[in-house]
């Protein structure tokens, strides 16, 4: 069959995937494998999944979870906190905080610069959600995008920085790994001189696990184009983005 990515394969429709007991998950796997792309936890495989898939996606993860509380020894039956804590999970995955690998990214609708601005322009703090992608515990914090567009870049809304952002985020991560692929993003969109991100996050695999440490954060950064060759940019950059934490 030929999926709506067009990726050709061989495996079964729905209905005889169903009937064979294939698991849905080995379906979508087999289409990424024969298309030789590469699916870590960051990436998104919105391509290979076909209408109606997530559904099924979703009940397989439910009947794993729920697996999990079992060999946790959770009386799921009779603990009405835990009922129906399976489901509730994988919902929580597959539509709410690792929506970035299932779903397409987010329309971004990019405008000529018209005006041909070539000045400075920061946008943050955007606030950003992600999960480890060592233990899966929530990664929590901020970004801020320093642009220096030149008289061809495109660009586009405010909202659309959040948005793509989000997309970006909501995917088992590392910080460091997020503010590369949202910088590889934007630069593809906008076409920029210049692109810097920051990040700062609150890591709740070291609060809640591990040595807990509560006070520490992870800041680090991605600087492009005239970020790296401007050192009087790049300060003025980091100086503003400094007062506007301030």
């Amino acid at each position: 069959m030929t999926s709506t990515t067009g990726v050709v394969s061989e495996h079964p429709t729905d209905s005889q995937h169903e009937t064979d007991g294939i698991p849905v998950s080995q379906v979508i796997r087999a289409r990424i494998k024969a298309a030789k792309t590469r699916f870590h936890a960051n990436d998104n495989i919105a391509q290979f999944i076909q209408p109606g898939e997530l559904d099924k996606l979703l009940s397989e993860v439910e009947g794993k979870l729920q697996g999990v509380l079992e060999s946790l020894v959770i009386d799921t039956e009779s603990d009405h906190n835990t009922n129906d804590t399976a489901r509730r999970v994988a919902k929580m995955y597959l539509r709410e905080v690792f929506a970035g690998r299932y779903e397409a990214a987010p329309s971004l609708t990019e405008f000529p610069n018209a005006s041909r601005l070539n000045e400075l322009m920061i946008i943050g703090p955007i606030t950003v959600r992600s999960a480890c992608s060592h233990h899966l515990c929530p990664i929590m914090g901020q970004v801020w995008v320093g642009v220096m567009p030149n008289e061809h870049s495109n660009l586009i809304g405010l909202s659309k920085y959040a948005r793509i952002a989000n997309w970006i985020m909501s995917r088992p991560q590392i910080q460091e790994e997020a503010v590369v692929q949202l910088a590889d993003v934007l630069q593809d969109k906008m076409r920029p001189d210049g692109l810097a991100i920051v990040m700062e996050a609150d890591h709740f695999c070291m609060h809640w696990r591990g040595v807990k440490d509560t006070g520490a954060k992870m800041v680090n950064s991605v600087m492009r184009g005239t970020f790296l060759t401007n050192a009087d940019l790049r300060r003025e950059f980091l100086s503003l983005l400094q007062s506007r934490k301030n």
